[in-house]
């Protein structure tokens, strides 16, 4: 796996692909800097070694040129974090691009305008890539997010680097911390699995069980199985066409010596509202007119001892609504048990949209082994795929 380490930048012009994709407020402030922050260790080693650096990224989904949607939103606050001026190409190919990329000094960073202002980003076209790549000298993918994507500045662009591209620090650290979990792990190894759908997680759920020892099912999935299992659960959420799939889980986790944990009690609403009235009911028990939004109490101390005993920790999935106070406390707790784990010397791997805004939001991030950048990709690697950014890399 070809890194940073195996090139010297002086000189050099890197052409990176980062993932700018950060989220804007009415006025076009950036409202979250963490991936441009995510960015900072792997353009900083370029720079040091007397290198100049060209930034190529996304931002949203425009259709054609839409000026919302301009990259040079972001210059201040990327100026800011990486303490340099940055220049900015109001286009990403044709002369503003060729221009400003042939009068970048040693030290200087530019970024280009928006890829997804040409359709031939998306569409892979070679032509396209060609030009982009004809500004670097040598090819960094840095973008974890959308390196299951066959983008042109994300995997075609690659094929015009044979012997002078490799990943930046993000995508390696990425790369490094999915194989802790899914071919170097220490066991027992523990995955903890939320979320609304069996369905969204169930390849997921097929690729691991050979490699964890086990697996706590939490969020609105739980019912899937409860119901499944015989349960009653109330107007809790439920994927009836699924409860095949549910049992035929629990058959090959057993087949499979991986222990299932699943909410023995779960704290039920009457309507699903902050302000509902609560009730914790057995999960196997929830009275009609009521959903199961959190998990209860007697779940929570079951999960507690599996966490800390474990020493590998996959964590996707919130295990109840926690965008609303009254039903957060099953994810803080988790949050709180693997971060206990995490200081006892096991390997935390969180990832997932939702985990992720769980754990900024709870304060977390700093507690966990590892946060991913990736979601989509990241679920990807995890049901078992070779993304097409990657193996642009290692071709």
């Amino acid at each position: 796996m070809k890194t940073l380490a195996d090139f010297n930048f002086k000189d050099k012009k890197a052409l990176i692909r980062v993932d700018f994709n950060v989220p804007l407020d009415e006025n076009f402030h950036v409202t979250d800097a963490t991936r441009i922050e995510a960015a900072k260790p792997t353009i900083d080693k370029i720079l040091a070694d007397g290198g100049s650096v060209i930034l190529m990224s996304h931002l949203g989904r425009p259709k054609g040129v839409e000026a919302k949607y301009s990259l040079k939103h972001i210059l201040s606050t990327a100026s800011e974090i990486l303490g340099v001026s940055v220049k900015f190409a109001e286009n990403c190919i044709g002369e503003p691009a060729q221009t400003a990329a042939a009068n970048l000094k040693a030290g200087e960073v530019l970024l280009l305008e928006n890829l997804r202002f040409h359709n031939e980003e998306e569409a892979g076209d070679v032509a396209f890539s060609k030009e982009l790549a004809s500004l670097g000298d040598i090819y960094v993918n840095d973008a974890f997010g959308t390196a299951h994507r066959a983008h042109a500045s994300t995997t075609i662009i690659a094929q015009f680097f044979p012997n002078h591209k490799c990943f930046g620090m993000l995508l390696a650290r990425e790369i490094e911390s999915l194989n802790r979990v899914l071919k170097n792990s220490e066991k027992p190894v523990t995955a903890v699995l939320g979320g609304s759908k069996v369905s969204s997680k169930i390849t997921v759920i097929e690729n691991i069980l050979d490699k964890v020892n086990h697996m706590i099912i939490g969020g609105g999935m739980t019912f899937t199985f409860v119901k499944a299992l015989g349960g009653k659960i109330g107007d809790s959420i439920c994927e009836d066409d699924k409860q095949e799939l549910a049992l035929e889980i629990l058959r090959l986790a057993k087949e499979k010596g991986v222990q299932i944990h699943i909410p023995v009690d779960v704290v039920a609403a009457d309507a699903f509202s902050n302000d509902a009235k609560t009730q914790v009911v057995d999960v196997n028990n929830i009275p009609d007119g009521w959903q199961g939004l959190d998990a209860g109490p007697k779940s929570l101390e079951n999960f507690k001892k599996v966490i800390l005993e474990s020493k590998t920790i996959l964590w996707n999935g919130p295990l109840g609504v926690f965008e609303m106070p009254s039903f957060a406390n099953g994810t803080i707790e988790l949050g709180n048990y693997i971060a206990g784990a995490t200081a006892n010397g096991a390997f935390s791997l969180v990832g997932g949209g939702d985990s992720v805004s769980a754990v900024k939001q709870f304060g977390l991030e700093e507690k966990m082994s590892y946060v991913s950048t990736g979601g989509g990709a990241m679920l990807e690697m995890l049901e078992g795929r070779t993304l097409p950014g990657i193996a642009a890399i290692l071709d």
